[in-house]
């Protein structure tokens, strides 16, 4: 375990950290960060009051070549600084596991740690039961046994007094939705007690009242960060993409004065794959999507998944096998023989490829691999990136053999997602999507349905269409529900 102290007292002494901590990033593995604590300049150090964190890594650096790194880290951020001056950036070594080490700058542990309580108070908070290896006692302990006088514990966002954003704007009309919308970020999340990264682009509105003249901005993109280590310092790690759009909702809704806001986050994410008959190894993408509603009754959300796959069209296998076995007649075959022949050998059909997606909204321990298994095995066959030969005819006569329309992909994935999650309640959202892109026409084919599972397990009891069906915004809340008459 590493564990390190980073500090600033010049500029924006929080943007400088964040910087940092996204620049470490880069070459090591964040674990946890700590609150961010305000103290005053001890000893001999001179300026204004020093924002401080602590944070806890893993990496396979050695220590000069980590030493090596924060140095860097510090230079990018700001030019080089005197020692015992203020400065926007400072970061300092800790604790490097529980070995004694000698690396030139530092003797690890730092053998002036127990004199620094600003460091002491942010490391207990995220590693209290770190025992130090000098001293032989807890860091909760240490900090237990010292005065924490003049260290004050700072919320995790960025506050002003003024902005033009909160004066009156001239007109004052009320805006459902304004923010931001292409945020990128690498998201780690806990997925089957794996740490797996997600290359995740965000989208994050607020509602903005007729007294104020604008949401900030450019503050949102600060913001998502601020959430994104608030997640990452609590034990309570995010296990989903849902729970993380839901906290950062939570957050806007605190932050910006709003009384709703909604966030929207898709990410790329890979699985395991082999190949039907060659038994080849492959990472197979997919689109991971979370939905988040947050409102004055709290907080909604969903998960979802994008994935492709084919299909082969039965109108035209139809009329493929109907002239087929005019042709089987007149060549003298019995129609018993021919139709058997029809029915033993896959019938040619143009084919197209197409991409489904499947959301569910308030359902528990719901797993992104599962929902993928749903859209696929909905189609008349998954695709692979890589097909040897004997793979590309299994694809391809599978399809052949399970012919589908669009509206029967759609319809597949309702009925095994109610199967699959027959003990969700009625209240759990859902909404199947298919687009096929088309191979004959110029056009593509699209199908849709959404509704709660009560609404559609009525249908299938009943026999009977519910024609006012739930969709997602009126699930989420973001719009009130429709009175049925």
């Amino acid at each position: 375990m590493i564990l390190i102290g980073i500090g600033s007292n010049l500029g924006d002494r929080q943007a400088n950290i964040l910087q940092a901590l996204q620049r470490l990033r880069a070459r090591v593995r964040i674990e946890a960060v700590s609150s961010f604590y305000e103290t005053q300049p001890v000893g001999n150090v001179a300026g204004p009051a020093f924002l401080n964190v602590a944070a806890r890594l893993e990496t396979d650096l050695e220590p000069v070549a980590l030493e090596r790194l924060f140095r860097d880290v510090e230079l990018a951020t700001v030019s080089r600084h005197d020692h015992l001056a203020p400065r926007a950036l400072d970061i300092d070594f800790l604790y490097y596991g529980d070995e004694r080490r000698d690396f030139g700058r530092f003797e690890l542990p730092h053998p002036y740690i127990e004199r620094r309580p600003y460091n002491l108070v942010p490391l207990a908070e995220i590693a209290p039961d770190f025992v130090d290896p000098v001293r032989k006692r807890t860091l909760k302990a240490l900090v237990e046994s010292i005065s924490q006088e003049g260290i004050v514990r700072k919320p995790r966002a960025l506050h002003f007094d003024v902005d033009s954003q909160s004066e009156a704007p001239e007109h004052r009309l009320s805006l459902n939705r304004a923010g931001v919308s292409g945020i990128k970020r690498i998201v780690r999340l806990d997925v089957a007690g794996r740490d797996v990264p997600f290359n995740a682009e965000f989208a994050m509105v607020a509602d903005l009242a007729p007294d104020r003249a604008g949401v900030h901005m450019s503050r949102f993109s600060e913001l998502l960060e601020e959430a994104l280590l608030e997640v990452l310092a609590r034990n309570d790690r995010a296990a989903g993409v849902e729970e993380l759009v839901a906290r950062v909702a939570s957050e806007i809704v605190s932050s910006q004065k709003a009384s709703r806001a909604d966030v929207r986050v898709r990410a790329a994410f890979s699985l395991e794959r082999w190949t039907p008959v060659s038994g080849k190894r492959g990472e197979e993408t997919y689109a991971l999507v979370g939905i988040a509603h947050a409102g004055e009754d709290g907080t909604r959300r969903a998960i979802g998944v994008e994935a492709e796959g084919m299909t082969a069209c039965p109108c035209a296998q139809q009329m493929v096998r109907e002239h087929s076995l005019r042709e089987l007649l007149e060549a003298g075959f019995s129609e018993a023989d021919a139709n058997k022949a029809l029915d033993a050998l896959p019938v040619a059909t143009h084919n197209q490829r197409g991409k489904g997606t499947l959301t569910i909204g308030g359902g528990t321990d719901v797993r992104a691999e599962d929902l993928v298994e749903i859209v696929e095995s909905s189609m008349s066959s998954e695709t692979y990136d890589l097909l040897k030969r004997p793979d590309e005819f299994f694809v391809v006569n599978k399809a052949h053999h399970n012919p589908r329309f669009v509206e029967d992909v759609v319809r597949g994935i309702l009925a095994r997602t109610l199967e699959v999650y027959a003990d969700f309640p009625d209240s759990t959202f859902v909404c199947a999507t298919q687009v096929n892109y088309e191979s004959i026409h110029k056009h593509d084919a699209f199908a849709e349905a959404f509704g709660t599972f009560g609404e559609f397990r009525r249908e299938l009891r009943d026999g009977r269409q519910v024609v006012q069906k739930t969709d997602l915004a009126t699930w989420l809340g973001t719009r009130p529900s429709p009175v049925v008459v």
